[in-house]
């Protein structure tokens, strides 16, 4: 089975996503760093940088869902009030991440369609 042509923006969004696995583990170290209440405020300010970072570069890259997972739980990271409530909303957050990471590399790595022919159109 031959491979499908990628165009430059699809072969750059791999490219992207082939660095985030090992950003999710630092990520997921983080969070559970913040649980254990062994964080400090440099390491809830180093998460959402991080996160901040991811999200400009995937939104450059339109990468929206993912992006807009980056933001979400760079907020979340970000705001105030209880650990326990911000691990959770972080946490529910990875999980979001890992869905919208394996639709935007399934999508990325699909080559490019055909254009469809209008009614009437031979």
């Amino acid at each position: 089975m031959a491979q499908p042509k990628l165009s430059g923006g699809q072969q750059a969004q791999l490219a992207f996503l082939a660095t985030l696995p090992p950003k999710f583990e630092r990520i997921y170290r983080q969070i559970e760093e913040i649980a254990t209440l062994k964080a400090d405020d440099m390491v809830q300010r180093g998460l959402t940088r991080n996160l901040d970072v991811l999200k400009n570069e995937a939104s450059s890259l339109t990468l929206t869902g993912l992006a807009d997972v980056f933001g979400v739980m760079a907020n979340v990271a970000r705001r105030g009030g209880g650990v326990q409530m911000k691990v959770r909303g972080l946490r529910e957050g990875m999980i979001s991440l890992k869905v919208n990471y394996e639709g935007a590399l399934r999508s990325a790595s699909q080559g490019e369609r055909a254009p469809l022919n209008e009614p009437g159109e031979t």
